[in-house]
């Protein structure tokens, strides 16, 4: 399962139970790409431990067509608040093992300020406003895993910005 969006504005966005290469995915931010002096990215994993407990596996669910409309919504609105050149955006779906990763968030510009906060501003809203539901597995079942407050709080900071 892989839906892809190539925005023509050198953006990529897939939903995708394949992992990625970090490498590749770096390579195809600086691929061609003379005028950007920064390139930021963030890679997320399946970490053993959350909320307090031991976790051995953790599986992402999303709703095809909403999340991807979604993600460009995201991606778009990061590009009119800073500039940005290039986003490569790669989110997996499906049943992860400890230390798989889950997420890219790359991002090219000329300078490192807007890649750094058009890096940190997409990951806040994937965080909360991107329909994904995560349920990881535990030692007492499964268990559906909400937004933590401070994901909440960090949203904040980017909707502060706006009024």
């Amino acid at each position: 399962m892989s839906a892809e969006t190539n925005t023509g504005t050198e953006h990529y966005i897939a939903v995708q139970q394949a992992d990625f290469d970090v490498a590749q995915e770096y390579a195809a931010l600086r691929n061609n790409n003379r005028c950007d002096g920064a390139v930021v990215f963030f890679t997320g994993l399946v970490r053993e431990m959350n909320q307090g407990s031991a976790v051995s596996g953790l599986t992402l669910e999303h709703y095809p067509g909403m999340t991807e409309k979604a993600l460009q919504q995201i991606v778009g609105d990061a590009c009119a608040r800073w500039p940005i050149n290039r986003v490569r955006l790669i989110h997996r779906v499906g049943t992860l093992e400890i230390s798989d990763q889950i997420v890219f968030v790359g991002v090219s510009s000329s300078h490192r300020e807007a890649a750094f906060d058009a890096c940190y501003y997409i990951m806040d809203y994937l965080k909360n406003r991107a329909p994904f539901w995560k349920k990881e597995v535990t030692g007492q079942g499964e268990r559906w895993v909400e937004a933590l407050d401070k994901d909440k709080q960090a949203l904040n900071k980017w909707q502060t910005c706006d009024d």
